[in-house]
């Protein structure tokens, strides 16, 4: 009676347990928890789809550290003001931006993409790899999606480990296609797959 008892809780317990193993592999594991589709509302509304859409700005413009950095920088106030004291002057959000830069504050923007921690993520050996001295846009848009068709930014893809590896493993089934000439004239290289490449 025990015995039978303990064989039917056994098979409860693998039938659970397998249930959350196909679910996992459903759903791809490392993908749980992440923020695909995350869109926050920022304190200004910023529209990419204007600025990288429609005026064709260069990421670059105004995230100037992606080349040189590991970290992808968020633009500096005096940055929007380049165009902004004179570009839209009288609309409501841009006087709110007018009024941190002249008394010298800052705009506390809205993260998107977040990495956990423990992962450290190169900017500038991504873009280089991908872009070289052109086609920097579609080199963000690997990772970042079509921003320049986001009214407002979100999170495209997971970021998680399966999916970054999968990237290491055969980068030619994530990049665009305006970059795969690049990719195979740089003698379609492969990331690395040992852990301390993110791990360190």
């Amino acid at each position: 009676m025990v015995s039978e008892r303990i064989r039917t809780r056994a098979i409860l317990c693998l039938t659970f347990s397998l249930g959350i193993l196909l679910t996992g592999c459903k759903f791809e594991w490392g993908h749980i928890g992440y923020n695909t589709g995350y869109q926050p509302d920022q304190p200004i509304p910023f529209s990419h789809e204007l600025h990288a859409g429609q005026y064709k700005m260069d990421c670059l413009y105004c995230h100037t550290n992606v080349e040189q950095s590991k970290h992808s920088s968020v633009p500096s106030l005096n940055i929007c003001m380049n165009c902004h004291q004179i570009v839209g002057a009288g609309k409501p959000a841009i006087q709110k931006l007018q009024e941190a830069y002249n008394s010298g504050g800052s705009i506390n923007w809205v993260k998107v993409h977040m990495l956990p921690d423990h992962v450290k993520f190169n900017h500038k050996r991504h873009v280089k790899f991908l872009a070289g001295e052109e086609n920097r846009m579609q080199a963000c848009q690997t990772c970042h999606g079509m921003v320049q068709e986001m009214e407002v930014v979100h999170q495209e893809n997971s970021l998680a480990m399966g999916w970054c590896i999968n990237c290491h493993r055969d980068p030619s089934e994530f990049i665009p296609t305006e970059l795969e000439k690049n990719y195979t004239e740089a003698g379609s290289p492969k990331g690395k797959l040992n852990c301390t490449t993110c791990h360190h």
